[in-house]
């Protein structure tokens, strides 16, 4: 079988897609959402880097239909806005991508709502977004929610009695923390979704490791990782293929609920979608209950 590619997405005529993030995977993910006739809402904090990446995917795509809508994911007055907005314009949502996150700043820093920077924005931020979107979801034809992921999340912990890192602030374990929620978010929503009849699938990426500036932006330009990113450009695959299996889980017909998809070379850190592999901490049903209980509490949200 040959490898799944963005040629291979299905005619995405008909639907709209929500995906969080203006750059990186979240521009290639609207990009090609928008190459395969998506109507697409390219969501994000900032307008400037909103407007351009709109621009850049009208200058790509003849009569494409995107836009930008401001959404600022550490803040939950932000996210009620963004989806008051969005019910009064649309019938129903049949795509939603959360990507958007920041990753590592060196000194620990808190969301609008007074919650870790990381586990406020990477998975507080996407759950809200999800619960007050998913009115429009369930009115969709197969809709569909892909949560981002990464490879960290293997060596993720949950610590349920520091959530916010109040205690000990560590970048890469708060970041680990924030992307196994993501990923045990992900796969509790399919487990609602099918108790409750929902009709939504909830699916699982991660790019492996991919050429973004989510390194310099989270621990700063002049950071060692950032170096890294600079000067060994060259370990990390271009962002247009790190966005591939998000995309899988987005679009191909073969992509299931409640699975997780990543890269299938060099230990999932590049290549093509495939089947990726679930770190055992994410496989907790009890730990996934407790922490869509904790998530509904602390941002007042629920499905």
């Amino acid at each position: 079988m040959a490898p799944w590619t963005a040629s291979d997405i299905p005619s995405q005529k008909g639907r709209t897609a929500v995906v969080t993030g203006t750059g990186g995977l979240g521009f290639h993910d609207a990009l090609a959402l928008a190459r395969a006739g998506a109507r697409v809402i390219v969501a994000g904090r900032n307008p400037r880097k909103g407007g351009a990446a709109v621009d850049r995917i009208r200058a790509d795509v003849a009569r494409a239909d995107v836009r930008f809508e401001l959404l600022d994911l550490a803040s939950l007055d932000s996210i009620e806005a963004f989806a008051e907005r969005l019910g009064g314009s649309l019938d129903r949502l049949d795509l939603l991508i959360n990507n958007a996150a920041v990753m590592t700043p060196p000194r620990r820093q808190v969301t609008a709502d007074g919650f870790e920077l990381q586990f406020g924005t990477n998975h507080l931020g996407h759950f809200a977004l999800t619960a007050r979107l998913l009115p429009w979801l369930r009115r969709a034809q197969s809709p569909r929610v892909v949560s981002v992921s990464s490879v960290a999340a293997r060596s993720g912990v949950l610590d349920f009695d520091d959530l916010q890192s109040e205690r000990r602030y560590k970048p890469m374990a708060a970041y680990g923390q924030s992307k196994l929620a993501c990923l045990m978010f992900a796969f509790e929503l399919q487990r609602r979704s099918d108790v409750g009849g929902w009709g939504v699938q909830s699916i699982a990426a991660h790019p492996g490791i991919a050429r973004t500036d989510l390194l310099p932006n989270g621990a700063g330009p002049s950071s060692p990782e950032a170096m890294i990113r600079r000067f060994l450009w060259f370990l990390f695959q271009p962002a247009a293929q790190g966005a591939l299996p998000t995309l899988f889980a987005a679009t191909a017909a073969q992509a299931e609920g409640g699975l997780y998809y990543g890269p299938d070379r060099l230990g999932e850190t590049r290549g093509h979608p495939s089947v990726a592999r679930v770190p055992t901490q994410a496989l907790d049903r009890a730990d996934a209950a407790r922490l869509w209980a904790d998530s509904a509490r602390l941002t007042g949200v629920s499905a």
